[in-house]
């Protein structure tokens, strides 16, 4: 069974875009995958871009997530699991099983009857191929139309293939792409064409990589799919009834089934490092949120999760906001008659145990913070955290406690223009304005080249910070041009300077002068 553009599909999803929408997901600047409205305005696998955008000025730009694409197919494969035990996730928009024909009569039924269930699960374009072996399966589900199937006849792989032209092998990956060049410039155009040579003239010219095409080309493809255990549901809610209008009753009331979630996890030798917190009223979801853990959660850490949840101002239900917020004593707008937790992100056990010592002084600090967090709120404590970056504050995220770091900057990339170390110990928020001069007093400058028009003899920091200082040893410029092409800040470059006192500074001369950025103190 295939559902083609699936990472398109579920990108789009996941951005609440339509999916008629003309979109590409894109890795490394180039397409990837992109759907039907984009290819028919010009777009391609393979294409860069601003050639893309050039095609179709309004493709939406997705990104690439293997994780996104993977997480959206499991409904699918619970959809066909439930109608045929045995389901194999060959790659998200592509599955294997057995075909049940005698369970539906004919293996046509059988397709009409997965078709159908995929588009109630709001799984619109699906297409079914059958045939005795996976490969011929997947081209004859490549060449159905839109809710539709192809049955190859038993024993009718080979005529089916050999029509077939040579590029469904680039599906192969790199190796798929490179075999499929060599054969068209051998002149061969069709598996047919392949079909047809000695198997042993193959196998010596293009090794057993070639060999095994070969075989798929005859229809003898010899591999096989191992179907995956259904993960056990690991989800977890409590109602209430009445409704709960508190959120201090509704935390008080969850503890018990944050309990049992954990202890479930435990028994498949599991934990949780993200949760999916949602609280329902009148039947609709009127929060959600995702949490993330640095480490895993326990009982205690999920509902401290939900006290913050309900006390936030964001929570909102569908006729405006769920919560009241801080100040209206903790009382939500909408009584809350369910809550859920829902696992998005879970790893074994095995790789998070204790130390030898136990983690007691990591505990008591985690639960100072959450006490701290109670009274300021979850998002007001927050510990830094390096990321990648030119400048010394570029190079800080602040994170808030007890929640993962994610979308930060590479720190391993070259970051040209990037002060060598050590960092400076003290970085300012608001870098106060400085000035620097050479022997006659004039403005030291650095021109667009990079080079400085005078050596740095004196140098002063205002607002009182620092009073006129020589320079007693210098370094630099490290010149920098970020987001030139969106009309960014412009050139720049910084300076260590080493004063009278002892004391080194970065200065950073802009457009707009110079100032002080961070101290060595």
């Amino acid at each position: 069974m295939w559902c083609p553009d699936w990472s398109v599909v579920a990108a789009l999803d996941e951005a609440g875009r339509s999916r008629r929408s003309p979109a590409a997901v894109l890795s490394a600047n180039v397409v990837e995958v992109c759907n039907g409205p984009a290819r028919a305005e010009g777009v391609r696998r393979g294409q860069r871009r601003r050639d893309a955008q050039s095609r179709c000025p309004e493709l939406l730009v997705l990104p690439a997530n293997p994780d996104r694409d993977a997480r959206a197919f499991d409904p699918v494969l619970a959809i066909i699991e439930d109608l045929r035990p045995g389901v194999a996730a060959l790659r998200p928009g592509l599955l294997a099983v057995r075909a049940p024909g005698s369970w539906y009569g004919t293996e046509t039924a059988a397709a009409a009857t997965a078709c159908q269930a995929l588009v109630d699960g709001d799984v619109w374009d699906v297409r079914v191929g059958i045939a005795d072996d996976l490969f011929t399966a997947e081209q004859a589900a490549r060449t159905a139309e839109v809710q539709s199937w192809v049955v190859v006849p038993e024993g009718g792989s080979p005529a089916f293939l050999r029509g077939l032209p040579v590029h469904v092998l680039q599906d192969d990956g790199p190796r798929g792409r490179e075999l499929v060049s060599l054969l068209q410039r051998l002149g061969l155009h069709t598996l047919g064409d392949l079909a047809d040579l000695p198997g042993e003239a193959v196998e010596h010219r293009l090794g057993a990589h070639g060999a095994a095409v070969w075989r798929r080309a005859r229809g003898e493809d010899r591999a096989l799919f191992a179907a995956r255990t259904p993960p056990p549901d690991l989800e977890a809610e409590v109602p209430f009834e009445p409704p709960l209008d508190s959120v201090e009753a509704i935390t008080f009331s969850v503890r018990t089934t944050a309990e049992r979630f954990v202890s479930q996890l435990a028994h498949h030798q599991l934990v949780a490092t993200g949760v999916r917190v949602e609280a329902e009223s009148e039947g609709v979801v009127c929060s959600s949120r995702t949490w993330l853990h640095p480490r895993h959660f326990t009982a205690r850490d999920l509902v401290d999760r939900v006290h913050w949840q309900l006390q936030s101002a964001g929570a909102t239900s569908g006729a405006g906001a769920a919560v009241r917020g801080r100040k209206n004593a903790g009382e939500v707008r909408a009584p809350i008659e369910r809550v859920r937790f829902l696992p998005e992100v879970v790893e074994p056990a095995a790789a998070h145990g204790e130390a030898l010592w136990g983690t007691a002084s990591d505990d008591l600090v985690e639960r100072g913070v959450a006490r701290v967090q109670g009274m300021v709120g979850f998002d007001a404590v927050r510990r830094p955290v390096l990321q990648g970056g030119r400048s010394p504050a570029a190079r800080q995220s602040l994170v808030p406690w007890g929640e993962r770091a994610v979308d930060l900057r590479p720190v391993d990339r070259p970051w040209p223009g990037r002060v060598p170390g050590p960092a400076p110990v003290r970085v300012f928020a608001s870098p106060p304005a400085a000035e620097v001069v050479d022997d006659a007093g004039r403005e030291v400058r650095v021109t667009d080249r990079g080079v400085v028009t005078g050596e740095p003899r004196r140098f002063r920091v205002g607002g009182g910070v620092l009073p006129w200082q020589p320079v007693t040893a210098w370094a630099g410029p490290w010149p920098t041009d970020e987001a030139w092409w969106s009309g960014g800040a412009g050139p720049s470059a910084r300076f260590q300077v080493v004063g009278a006192d002892g004391r080194a500074w970065l200065l950073l001369h802009a457009p707009e002068g110079w100032s002080l950025e961070a101290g060595y103190d």
